[in-house]
């Protein structure tokens, strides 16, 4: 009787193990996926003028700014639009309504809840101060806010672009009741901001660093899965490769390492780099010509200086084959790209021929006149001005070279419209109303980077623009743009060198890092190291 019992409770035990053995792996494995918390993730970057991407444009504030600020919508990898702070929305049929309901329970740092009014106030004040808010929204006629949860765009007439303006870089939600007292750009919340993303701002040491720390109230449950970022100042490039080497760095975006070391590290198993994530900004490199100085204001000049460049010795030798030569006004791989413009080769016999016929003649020295060169700081850049200094002596032009100490200081110099020839990088965006005509129209002559601080003012370019800034034909919207970039490829009011790629150096220790099309311009809550605490 015994035996019996005994192999009953045996045979049962077994049963038992059998029935909570799938259970067991099923908890073991939930354990194992589940995503890691804590710990800091380190980038270096550049220093922003402020961090309020409401009033700015340009990455050294819009990386920060996206950790502070959320957005109506992010995008995937393939442009596709996704719920951020609105959780939903709808287009009318006639495309001149988007209505979008918002997260209830999504509230700003200090505990205020969010609310239409503050979506609303967030479109004014960027169409108001951006470099290119007017090109963003100037289809919107009024915004409802009826229901503090659901906000509606009405607008005067069908703009396809408009959803791809809803990134928290270009619509950054920002608090009435903080950033609507006064002048905003006098506005102390700049410096020490208040938003509702996933990171609260914490400190900010000129010239050394910015620290942020989770948003305990950030309404994505459980999110974000890191404790803190610290965005650190290093200008040195050299001295940036070694904190990324040592470990003492996790992130470098945006090409802030020489590619030469990316390379190199990047064949360490501890370290990637990938070119994912920039799709969005379709970057290009040019020199921004000052129109309003001669002998810079003739025509003539301008092409003989495209002449003198190389472009493909510069991608190939100083960008080492990042990128590619720039071949038109606007980006290679957007649909409006014209790709049967007479090129500007290199032709240093050409360059000279056209300085001649403009009246500048070689004096004693064998120079025809001074310019002076800026860049933004970067120093790839800079090779490529030392570069041009070079070429242009070749053609009798003695090229000054005036480093800025940083983007600041830079971006201060630029603005104020001092400068001869500026090197520097745009993004197209990813249509032509959000990236590319504000750098032309004679409207957005703006003591402002990133706007036509060149003076360029041609009213038949600023007629073709607007024309195709409504039009919903996409033949006849081609055939505009066609015609726009014509005329700028003749006018050069830029000189285009470069279509980039930039790249993203990161340690694999972090996992989750943004590689959807505005990559690391992008919320890092879903970013976690893979050491952290496992809950």
């Amino acid at each position: 009787m015994f035996y019996l019992k005994k192999s009953f409770l045996k045979i049962t035990l077994i049963f038992t193990l059998l029935l909570l053995f799938p259970l067991m792996v099923f908890s073991y494995s939930m354990a194992q996926t589940k995503i890691p918390r804590g710990g800091t993730l380190k980038m270096i970057y550049q220093e922003p003028t402020h961090l309020n991407m409401a009033i700015v444009s340009g990455t050294p504030t819009g990386i920060p700014g996206c950790q502070i600020f959320a957005g109506l919508l992010q995008f995937d990898e393939n442009f596709k639009p996704l719920p951020y702070l609105a959780k939903k929305w709808e287009v009318s049929p006639d495309g001149k309504l988007y209505t979008f309901w918002l997260e209830e329970k999504a509230v700003f740092h200090d505990g205020k809840p969010i609310t239409s009014e503050d979506v609303a106030f967030s479109l004014e004040t960027v169409k108001a101060n951006h470099p290119f808010g007017v090109a963003m929204y100037r289809a919107v006629e009024k915004i409802d806010t009826s229901n503090p949860h659901i906000v509606k765009f009405h607008l005067n007439y069908p703009y396809p672009a408009f959803m791809f303006a809803l990134h928290p870089l270009l619509l950054p939600v920002i608090p009435k009741h903080v950033y609507g007292q006064g002048e905003i750009r006098k506005n102390p919340a700049n410096y020490k901001p208040v938003g509702s993303g996933p990171f609260k701002f914490v400190e900010w040491k000129r010239g050394q660093h910015i620290i942020f720390e989770k948003n305990e109230k950030f309404f994505r449950k459980g999110r974000p899965y890191l404790d803190r970022i610290i965005i650190e100042f290093i200008p040195d490039s050299n001295a940036r490769t070694v904190s990324m080497e040592t470990g003492a760095t996790h992130l470098v975006p945006f090409s802030y390492i020489a590619r030469d070391d990316a390379l190199r590290l990047a064949k360490l198993p501890q370290f990637a780099m990938t070119e994912k994530g920039y799709e969005a900004i379709g970057s290009r490199t040019w020199f921004a010509v000052n129109l309003r100085k001669p002998p810079l204001s003739d025509k003539k000049v301008r092409k003989a200086i495209a002449h003198s460049l190389d472009r493909n010795f510069i991608v190939k030798q100083i960008f080492l084959g990042l990128g590619k030569p720039a071949t038109a006004p606007f980006h290679h791989a957007g649909p409006f790209y014209h790709g049967n413009l007479p090129q500007y080769d290199y032709n240093l016999d050409k360059a000279n021929k056209l300085l001649d016929e403009a009246g500048y003649k070689r004096k004693a020295d064998g120079m025809r006149f001074d310019v002076n060169i800026d860049w933004i700081p970067n120093p790839t850049y800079q090779s490529v001005c030392e570069y041009a200094r070079e070429q242009l002596k070749k053609i009798g032009i003695n090229a000054n070279l005036r480093a800025s100490p940083d983007f600041p200081g830079w971006a201060s110099r630029i603005s104020a419209w001092d400068f001869d020839l500026n090197f520097d990088s745009v993004f197209d965006y990813p249509d032509p109303v959000i990236g590319i005509e504000r750098m032309y129209i004679s409207k957005n002559i703006k003591k402002l980077i990133w706007t036509n601080t060149m003076g360029y003012n041609n009213p038949e370019v600023d007629r073709l623009f607007a024309e195709a800034q409504i039009e919903q034909n996409f033949a006849k919207r081609k055939n505009l743009y066609l015609k726009v970039q014509e005329i700028l490829w003749d006018e050069l009011p830029l000189i285009w060198i470069q279509e980039g790629g930039f790249y993203t150096v990161y340690n694999k220790e972090y996992e989750g890092i943004p590689m959807d099309v505005w990559g690391t311009i992008n919320p890092y809550d879903a970013v976690y190291w893979r050491k952290g605490k496992a809950e």
